[in-house]
């Protein structure tokens, strides 16, 4: 990556005024690679406000297509996007945003074994999938490899965000918060109404603290649970502990 040329430092030219960010910090955003998995309701404002942002580059994974009843919320796709791949969708949309970053797209469904070789060189894991067999996927290669997972979900008007950052061993990771029983009644968009902010605002929070991590800035939301009721408008923080007993992350 060479210096910033003038049409950059100015497209980022509110950044680099953040005394948190400057220069040397938006050269490391222009540096990052990172992976989101899904690109729903969730990945559309993840994938939207990193691309902005200037994250050098962005590895979307989602083997399903836009639908017409996905556009209420998921907003990186549009009307001509119905039909086409979602990742493929999500790579068009920021192509023509913001022609710094690069996007690879991943359209076929990952093994756990192929994920964790897609996610091997990235600086950040993003979860935005809508289920719990592949949140425990994802957390499990988090875990093996050492990486900070940023975790989101959504329902209705509730949502919650997270951070395990498997760079730290106090971290606790997803697995710690909601252990696998096997018997998860599946919550899913499908079957389920979502409100059109809810995800707009989990997902936005999401981004922002991929941009902290990436950064060094601030708390991350490590080891805390952000629930969020968007009907009474609040914010709740629970503290988390990891689990000593925990299969996935105390082995």
């Amino acid at each position: 990556m060479h210096d910033m040329d003038d049409q950059q430092l100015l497209r980022y030219s509110r950044h680099i005024l953040l005394p948190d960010i400057e220069y040397q910090g938006q050269e490391k955003l222009l540096k990052s690679h990172i992976l989101i998995v899904g690109a729903g309701g969730l990945g559309s404002p993840i994938t939207i406000y990193c691309a902005a942002a200037g994250i050098g580059k962005i590895t979307i994974c989602d083997f399903d297509n836009v639908d017409l009843t996905n556009l209420q919320r998921q907003i990186i796709h549009d009307t001509q996007s119905v039909g086409l791949n979602k990742a493929s969708s999500a790579k068009q949309f920021v192509d023509s945003l913001n022609p710094d970053v690069e996007v690879i797209a991943v359209t076929e469904k990952q093994t756990e074994k192929s994920m964790k070789e897609i996610a091997k060189n990235v600086d950040v894991i993003i979860d935005g999938s809508d289920n719990f067999a592949t949140r425990y996927a994802i957390n499990r290669i988090a875990v093996e490899l050492k990486k900070p997972l940023v975790s989101g979900a959504a329902v209705g008007f509730e949502g919650q965000v997270s951070v395990f950052d498997m760079r730290h061993d106090t971290s606790p990771c997803y697995h710690c918060l909601f252990p696998d029983t096997g018997d998860r009644n599946e919550t899913r968009c499908a079957d389920n109404g979502v409100f059109s902010g809810t995800v707009g605002m989990i997902g936005t929070a999401q981004a922002a603290e991929v941009m902290k991590l990436i950064l060094g800035i601030g708390q991350s939301l490590e080891g805390r649970l952000l629930l969020l009721d968007v009907k009474s408008m609040q914010w709740k923080n629970i503290n988390l502990k990891k689990d000593l007993a925990c299969p996935v992350c105390s082995k």
